[in-house]
């Protein structure tokens, strides 16, 4: 540009500056961003007339730069206030200042400052190595007894049998209601046990035990044994980062793994890092296991079968069906309550009910009598797409059939002449699980530079320097922070509300979830309402008995006074009201 042009340019720029700083100070923040883009413009033509000697040059630069760090500033407020962040200009800017001027303060603070920032605070909080998050468990010398196999075939007993001389031990369990199972059975052998699950809490005078669901172990606590038990959920994209942290935190002596083949080198791979000395036992069945050749024949049910279908809708149908030709069925799918299923189950073990019909849930749970394992569908909907059944799925389920000093040899059939997958899926060798899931610490809340579920979002794409560790899948986490954004709640009740168990799929429960963050953290009631029931059919039954949950985990985690004496009477009479529903079909 020749010096004339240039000249002016500048009296152009000289002359609207005192225009731009009054628009600039009475706009509205939604404005800011093209004002600053045109601040920065501006800065930058100025920059090319710095050597020309103009008159108050100087003055006029500055105060351009003054109003665009004004600007900034104003940009940097906002965007502080709806992130819950504490930014500083003048940090943002040091050693950017050129980026700064060429592609405006929001870009440099996003691109620039905030990744090299978080990442090493990530470094500083979550060690390169998952182990290193447990030091204490990492001071314990620990011996680790790895027990895999097939399904039905004492794996967990023989640990049980261990645990029972413990003078202080845990059983930790992937459902209620296994968890409940092995409660009564300790405190039926004279070892005062607790219950701790997500949905009840019984503690025991003078407690040495304690029976939980996985996710609800302390790490905080000594024991002299502990089991891990079906330990291949380790690979599950949600729920095994509770089984990682187990395995690497209990601070424990002795510790008890019991689960499927699959797994093994996965928890050897785990279990050698963590300097632990350790024992493998592989288990195999003693009862043979035999695919009958015929197809199932809808009229021939016997006594002892389980009738294997993969959805509560055709549970129901062939439940109906058998009762209309006066045959009683136990009736077993995956939104029933632990109660219920209690029910189901001990009336199938007693023969008042000659057939189970069931969904794989069965395939993890308590060990029953059964005779014949009935494959009705070979494919399932996993959540995501309709796909064939793994071979794993097949051997858990299938392992079921026979029982020692019942049935001797376990029968497995099918339909529509599925006979030759199901043998080849049994006789198939499992995939290998490769990576135990890790998730997210409490140490997240220790980065204070964006808000949580950015950081969680980012935590999700670092990759894992070690190849046999892999993030859980966060979707279900950012579903619900979004849910709640409009709140504005702190971090620290942020990453609370993420503990409460429920299905967000279902609107109901998800609207249950959301009228409790309402009632504490809005209106800012010291108790939140009680779930009520208002229709008396399986479903909204179902429904009501989560919502009692959702009510009992935001009591329990809030501190909130609540009546576990209402909690557990309406849980035993909405089981009571579904279990009649099921024993009338």
């Amino acid at each position: 540009m020749k010096k004339n042009a240039m000249q002016r340019e500048f009296k152009k720029l000289k002359s609207q500056i005192g225009q731009i700083e009054e628009i600039a100070h009475n706009s509205k923040v939604g404005a800011l961003i093209e004002q600053e883009s045109s601040l920065r413009k501006k800065i930058r033509q100025l920059k090319e007339m710095e050597s020309e000697g103009f008159k108050e040059f100087s003055d006029i630069n500055e105060r351009y730069e003054e109003l665009l760090e004004y600007v900034s500033k104003r940009l940097l407020d906002d965007y502080n206030k709806k992130n819950n962040t504490n930014f500083d200009f003048y940090q943002v800017i040091r050693g950017n200042y050129n980026s700064f001027i060429n592609s405006g303060f929001m870009s440099v603070l996003t691109k620039q400052h905030i990744p090299k920032l978080i990442s090493k605070e990530f470094e500083e909080n979550f060690p390169s190595n998952p182990k290193d998050e447990y030091k204490l468990a990492r001071n314990i010398k620990r011996k680790i007894y790895i027990h895999l196999g097939e399904t039905n075939t004492g794996k967990t007993y023989t640990a049980m049998e261990r645990l029972k001389v413990a003078k202080k031990g845990v059983y930790l369990s992937p459902l209620r209601i296994l968890a409940l199972e092995n409660y009564e059975k300790l405190n039926n052998n004279n070892i005062p046990c607790n219950l701790l699950t997500g949905e009840e809490e019984i503690l025991k005078e003078g407690a040495t035990h304690t029976s939980c669901t996985i996710e609800k172990v302390d790490l905080k606590k000594e024991y002299d044994i502990a089991i891990i038990d079906e330990i291949q959920m380790i690979d599950d994209s949600q729920r095994g980062a509770a089984w990682s942290r187990a395995l690497l935190g209990l601070r424990c002596n002795e510790i008890h793994i019991c689960g499927a083949l699959n797994a093994k080198a996965v928890v050897e791979k785990i279990v050698t890092d963590c300097n632990d000395d350790y024992e493998f036992k592989e288990y195999k069945r003693s009862i043979p296991l035999e695919v009958q050749e015929n197809n199932f024949n809808y009229n021939n049910a016997e006594e002892g079968d389980a009738i294997v279908v993969f959805s509560k809708k055709k549970v129901l149908q062939i439940a109906q069906q058998y009762s209309d030709l006066g045959i009683k069925t136990s009736i077993i799918y995956g939104d029933l309550p632990p109660e219920v299923r209690r029910k189901q189950y001990d009336m199938f073990i007693s023969k008042e009910n000659k057939v189970l019909i069931t969904t794989d849930a069965i395939g993890m749970g308590v060990n029953l009598p059964i005779k014949r394992i009935v494959f009705l569908d070979i494919q399932k909907f996993d959540g995501e797409e309709i796909r064939y059944l793994t071979s794993q799925e097949i051997k858990q389920v299938a392992g079921r059939a026979g029982r020692k000093g019942i049935y001797e040899i376990g029968y497995v059939a099918t339909v529509r002449d599925n006979q030759k997958f199901i043998k080849e899926k049994l006789e198939e060798r499992d995939k290998i699980i490769n990576s135990a899931v890790i998730g997210p610490s409490e140490a997240i809340l220790n980065i204070k530079s964006l808000p949580l579920n950015e950081k969680l979002a980012l935590w999700a794409t670092r990759e894992e320097s070690i190849d046999y560790y892999r993030k859980m899948d966060i979707n279900e986490y950012l579903v619900i922070l979004d849910s709640i954004k409009r709140y504005k709640l702190k971090e620290e009740v942020q990453w609370d509300l993420l503990k409460i168990p429920f299905d967000i799929s279902k609107e109901e429960l998800m609207n249950t979830f959301l009228d409790y963050v309402e009632e504490l953290f809005v209106i800012k009631n010291k108790a939140i309402t009680r779930p009520q029931c208002f229709k008396g059919n399986l479903d909204e039954l179902e429904c009501y008995y989560q919502r009692i949950n959702i009510y009992y985990s935001f009591c329990k985690i809030f501190n909130l006074e609540f009546d576990f004496k209402w909690i557990h009477e309406e849980r035993l009479k909405v089981s009571e009201e579904i279990n009649e529903i099921l024993v009338r079909l």
